[in-house]
């Protein structure tokens, strides 16, 4: 299990930094800053995550805790929150070392 969560905390680390880079590179070719919403970024990737996106975006008759914060996540920078679930799928898979030290018996 923690193998699997490093992977993926590797792989949204990746993929943050990435988007970050982008971001950059737009930011400073229009001398503004640039930041890619996450659902942008996620709609980029094909046509089945822009309907997926889509479905989440619309505003439903029953503001139900998880629908409100999907819509808020969407709307962050997507940067910040691949680099976030990196650095959270981490600390899940994190294991303190022994007390006693790497030499005890």
């Amino acid at each position: 299990m923690r193998f699997l969560l490093r992977v993926l905390s590797f792989l949204l680390l990746v993929t943050g930094v990435l988007v970050a880079s982008v971001d950059a590179i737009q930011s400073v070719s229009a001398s503004d800053v640039v930041l890619t919403p996450l659902g942008v970024a996620l709609a980029s990737v094909g046509p089945d995550a822009s309907d997926t996106i889509q479905s989440l975006e619309k505003l439903q008759a029953d503001p139900m805790p998880w629908s409100v914060a999907s819509r808020w996540l969407l709307l962050q920078p997507a940067f910040a929150v691949l680099l976030g679930g990196a650095f959270l799928l981490w600390m899940l898979a994190y294991r303190r070392p022994a007390a006693a030290g790497r030499f005890a018996a």
